[in-house]
């Protein structure tokens, strides 16, 4: 019986996930939800597709099982239309009617969709215009990449770019200056960041790639006391990311 996805829809998982699609007004086609469950956020899931009138149907846990790409679909699923792909341009013009310096979040050589999905999640609390990922070597907007965000993605704008060094090459010229996560960087709180800024992050292992760095205007380090050389790619982010937060406050 294929009542699931079409190469138009893709699959959200979670229940915050869930929650937050109908919320955000993206298109929902149809929710399933495990049967029996009648807990109070199973129940802000029917009301909130009650109110756009959203076909809900109740299914056995095996179905949804079979269902899900997470293996964590919590007795919710959603069938939504496929996350599109903001441009750079979008995010500036998200800063400018906020009044405020652009901030972006860009992202080198992140494959694992656990910390895309954190990052956005991070993106969007720290108030950040939008993340940039690049077409090549880099995990896409995946369903595991939704639930990770927690509804995040649903918010914060998420551009694919050809090449990631032109991209910075253009958007130097629109007055940012590009901050790369380096464990080799300057003490983070000696890095201004309070102007239009683009913050930098590699993975864990190889780090930002040899031509990103060099296009790159300062290097900023996490200060760390621990025994091990490097964060969990997520992890720089997000205390990078703060410090963005913590100055712009100052």
């Amino acid at each position: 019986m294929r009542t699931e996805q079409t190469e138009n829809t893709q699959k959200t998982e979670g229940r915050n996930a869930v929650l937050e699609a109908l919320r955000s007004g993206r298109p929902v086609e149809k929710v399933f939800l495990l049967d029996g469950c009648q807990d109070g956020p199973i129940r802000s899931i029917v009301r909130e597709a009650k109110k756009q009138h959203i076909l809900v149907q109740f299914v056995p846990r095996e179905r949804l099982d079979r269902m899900s790409e997470t293996g964590k679909h919590q007795g919710a699923i959603a069938l939504v239309a496929a996350y599109e792909y903001a441009s750079v341009e979008d995010m500036l013009k998200k800063a400018k009617e906020k009044g405020e310096p652009p901030f972006l979040i860009l992202l080198d050589n992140i494959e694992d969709p656990h910390n895309l999905g954190a990052i956005i999640r991070t993106a969007n609390m720290a108030g950040a215009h939008g993340v940039i990922i690049p077409k090549r070597r880099a995990v896409g907007l995946t369903a595991v990449v939704a639930r990770t965000s927690a509804g995040a993605l649903n918010y914060t704008p998420v551009a694919k770019v050809t090449n990631l060094v032109r991209t910075m090459e253009e958007l130097k010229k629109r007055g940012l200056w590009f901050v790369c996560a380096d464990m080799d960087g300057q003490p983070m709180y000696q890095v201004d960041m309070r102007g239009p800024t683009g913050l930098v992050i590699g993975n864990e292992g190889e780090g930002v790639g040899r031509l990103v760095k060099g296009a790159c205007d300062l290097t900023a380090s996490v200060p760390v006391k621990g025994d091990i050389d490097s964060l969990n790619a997520s992890v720089a982010a997000g205390v990078l990311a703060y410090e963005v937060v913590r100055q712009r406050m100052q």
